[in-house]
C-alpha cells in the first residue's frame, strides 16, 4: 500500500497485516508550506495483537550536513541505512528525527503521533543512490490485542532553521490528545540547588541547611536532597531502595529538616528511584514476584507497573511523604527503567488490568501527579534525560540534563537538546560542579555553557574559593535578570553539528548571545535596546560583525566576576570588529537611544 505526495514522493506500508484492514491516507497537506500529514489507521474484526509494520519513503541526500534525534548523543553524523535506527517510548526519547543543512537550514523533520508505546525511526543513507532511506516502524515490540489502531505521521520539508521545525513538532505533540503538558510553577524556573555532587550520600542536616542558607543568598529558591537519605549504606547501589523510610543515622528528623530548609525562604525536593525494589529492603519479600526484570549489579529488581497493587504502593508512598514531610516536589528518577525484556508475553498476566508496559507507566504517573496535585497544585516534580518526551510533559514540569558531571561541552549540548522540543517546560542543567582548583574564568564555564537552561548549583559554597564565589554570585544574578529572554526568547541554537557553539536568544527588547568557541558572531538587523554578548572561551577577544549601521554605542565589559574592565562609546558601522574582553567575560553592547531602558 502507498500513497504520493503532491511533491512526487511515495509514501508506502511494509509488512504482514495478518487480520487487519490497512488504510493509509493523507489528511492534511501544506504543500505551500512544506507540512504534509499521514495517517495509517489499522482495523481487525476482534481483537488481535498488531504486526509490525513500518512506514518508509525516501528523500534525496541534497544539503545534508547532520541528523538530530533526541538522544543521538554527541554524534550527529549520517548513518547508513544498514545501521539500526533510533527508539523511542513514553519513558526514553521521542519519535523525531531532523535532516538538516550546512546553513542550519531544516532539509526534512519527521514525527509521529504514538509517543507512548514503542517506535523505531530511521533516517540512513543508501549508498548505491545518495538518498536516504526513512521510516517509522510501529509495534517494534509486542503490544496487547487491539483491534483498532491509528497513527499519523507529520513531514515537514520547510526551507526553515531547523530549530523552527523541531519547534512545530514540539507543538503539534503538545495539541495532541492526552499530552497536554503540565503547568510550570514558578519555582521551576528559579535557580536551585542540589545535594548530589556536593554531598552523595553522606548526607548531615545541619551541613545541608548551612549550604542552603548559602544558596538562598545567591538566589537559589529550591533544594534537592539526592540519593542518601533513605539509606545509611553508602556505597552507591540500590539494594536498599523501595521502602523509602529514612534513616536515622542521617536525618533523624526529616520533618524539622524540611521546616528549617523552608524557614529560609525555599522549596524542599526529595530523590526517589521510582522503580527499584533493593534486595535488602522490606518491599522485597512483598514484590519479587512482580517485577520485570533484576539488575543484579544495582542489587535491585524493577517493579512491574502492570499490577494496580504495585503502582498504588508507589503513589501511596509520594502522597505520604507530602503530608508527613510538607515536601513541596520530587526527583523522580530512572523513569526509563520502565520497560518489557526481550521475548515477554504480550498478554496480561494474572492481577495485572493491563498487558502493556508502557500504557501502565502513563496510568502510574498520571495517578501520582493528579493525586500529588490535590495536595499541592504546583507540586515540583523532575524528569532526567532520556525520559523528555512529550508524553513525559504531561507529568513533570522540569526535564533535567543527564548526568555529565564536570563536562560543561556535554551540558550545553544535553540542556539545548532538551529545549529543542520541551516548549515551555523549562529544561534544567545537570548539577554544576567544578574543581577548587579551577581560575575562576574556567569554573565560569561551567555556567555559561548552560546559560539557557536553569541552573542547578551542586558544590560546597562553605569551601568556595572567595574568588570563585564572587563569579558564581555574579552568573547567578546575571542569569536572573536576564531569565526572560534566556527561557522564553526565541531559541536559536546555531551549528548542531557543532554542538552548538554559538547560541541566541531573542526578544524585541534584548538579545543574550553566548560564543564557545572563536568564531565570527552575525550581529544581524536591527540592534534592541540592549545586547548582552558572553564569551564562553578562554580567550581574550569576542569577533562581532554588523548588517548595518546602528550608530553610536554605549560598550560596558565585565570579567566573570561582573567586575568592569572597561566602559566606552562607539560608532559602529557595518563591518567586522574585534573586542577586547576578558574570559568568561561579557560585553553589553547599547544604542545610545536605549539608555533609558537601563
Amino acid at each position: 500500500m502507498k500513497i504520493t505526495l503532491p511533491d512526487g514522493s511515495e509514501i508506502r506500508v511494509d509488512g504482514q497485516s495478518g487480520s487487519f484492514e490497512v488504510s493509509l491516507s493523507l489528511v492534511q497537506d501544506n504543500a505551500e508550506a512544506g507540512i504534509h500529514v499521514i495517517r495509517l489507521v489499522l482495523q481487525a474484526p476482534a481483537p488481535a495483537v498488531p504486526p509490525v509494520l513500518s512506514m518508509k519513503w525516501s528523500r534525496a541526500a541534497v544539503d545534508v550536513q547532520g541528523l538530530w534525534h533526541p538522544s543521538v548523543e554527541r554524534s550527529r553524523a549520517l548513518i547508513p541505512d544498514w545501521w539500526q535506527g533510533f527508539a523511542s517510548r513514553a519513558a526514553s526519547s521521542a519519535p523525531v528525527i531532523s535532516l538538516y543543512g550546512n546553513r542550519g537550514n531544516n532539509v526534512l523533520t519527521f514525527a509521529c503521533s504514538d509517543v507512548l508505546h514503542p517506535v523505531e525511526l530511521h533516517a540512513g543513507l543508501h549508498e548505491e543512490t545518495s538518498c536516504f532511506h526513512c521510516s517509522v516502524t510501529l509495534c517494534a515490540e509486542p503490544r496487547p490485542p487491539v483491534d483498532h489502531l491509528e497513527v499519523v505521521l507529520r513531514l515537514d520539508t520547510r526551507s526553515c532553521p531547523y530549530y523552527e521545525a523541531l519547534r512545530g513538532v514540539g507543538e503539534w505533540w503538545a495539541g495532541l490528545p492526552g499530552c497536554e503538558p503540565s503547568p510550570v510553577p514558578e519555582a521551576a524556573r528559579e535557580p536551585m540547588y542540589s545535594t548530589w555532587y556536593s554531598f552523595h550520600q553522606q548526607l548531615e542536616p545541619e551541613a545541608v541547611e548551612a549550604e542552603c542558607a548559602l544558596a538562598a543568598a545567591l538566589g537559589c529558591q529550591t533544594v534537592i536532597v539526592d540519593d542518601g537519605w533513605q539509606t545509611s549504606d553508602e556505597t552507591r547501589g540500590y539494594a536498599y531502595c523501595g521502602d523509602w523510610r529514612v534513616s536515622a543515622d542521617k536525618i533523624p528528623d526529616l520533618k524539622a529538616h524540611v521546616a528549617s530548609i523552608h524557614n529560609l525562604g525555599m522549596k524542599f525536593m526529595l530523590w526517589y528511584a521510582v522503580p527499584f525494589i533493593g534486595k535488602h529492603s522490606e518491599a522485597w519479600a512483598r514484590f519479587r514476584d512482580q517485577l520485570l526484570y533484576v539488575n543484579d549489579e544495582m542489587g535491585a529488581g524493577v517493579v512491574d507497573p502492570r499490577y494496580p497493587e504495585v503502582r498504588e504502593y508507589l503513589t501511596g508512598i509520594y502522597e505520604q511523604a507530602v503530608r508527613y514531610w510538607d515536601l513541596d516536589g520530587f526527583k523522580l528518577d530512572f523513569i526509563d527503567s520502565f520497560y518489557a525484556v526481550k521475548d515477554s508475553p504480550p498478554g496480561k498476566g494474572a492481577g495485572q488490568d493491563t498487558a502493556s508496559v508502557p500504557e501502565a507507566v502513563d496510568k502510574l504517573l498520571s495517578g501520582i501527579i493528579s493525586r500529588l496535585r490535590r495536595l499541592k497544585p504546583d507540586i515540583l516534580i523532575e524528569f532526567r534525560q532520556n525520559y523528555i518526551g512529550p508524553l513525559m510533559r504531561k507529568y513533570g514540569n522540569m526535564f533535567r540534563a543527564g548526568d555529565c558531571p564536570n563536562d560543561a561541552v556535554q551540558n550545553r549540548m544535553k540542556t539545548i537538546d532538551i529545549r529543542l522540543i520541551c516548549g515551555s517546560t523549562p529544561a534544567h542543567a545537570d548539577m554544576l560542579m567544578w574543581n577548587p582548583q579551577e581560575t575562576p574564568a574556567a569554573a565560569a564555564l561551567q555556567f555559561i555553557n548552560v546559560l539557557f537552561s536553569v541552573p542547578q548549583i551542586s558544590v560546597r559554597l562553605d569551601r568556595l574559593p572567595q574568588e570563585h564565589a564572587a563569579m558564581l554570585a555574579f552568573w547567578l544574578t546575571f542569569w536572573r535578570e536576564h531569565r526572560e529572554v534566556l527561557l522564553n526568547g526565541r531559541l536559536e541554537p546555531l551549528q548542531p553539528e557543532l554542538l552548538y557553539p554559538l547560541i541566541i536568544a531573542r526578544t524585541a527588547q534584548q538579545w543574550v548571545i553566548a560564543a564557545y568557541l572563536d568564531m565570527v558572531i552575525p550581529l544581524s538587523g536591527d540592534l534592541p535596546d540592549r545586547v548582552q554578548v558572553v564569551n564562553g572561551t578562554l580567550l581574550t577577544r569576542l569577533v562581532l560583525e554588523l548588517d548595518r549601521e546602528p550608530g553610536p554605542l554605549d560598550i560596558k565589559v565585565r570579567d566573570c566576576q561582573g567586575t568592569v574592565t572597561a566602559e566606552y562609546k562607539m560608532n559602529w558601522n557595518s563591518r567586522v570588529y574585534a573586542l577586547e574582553v576578558p574570559p568568561a567575560g561579557v560585553i553589553t553592547l547599547q544604542p545610545v537611544h536605549g539608555r533609558g531602558h537601563e
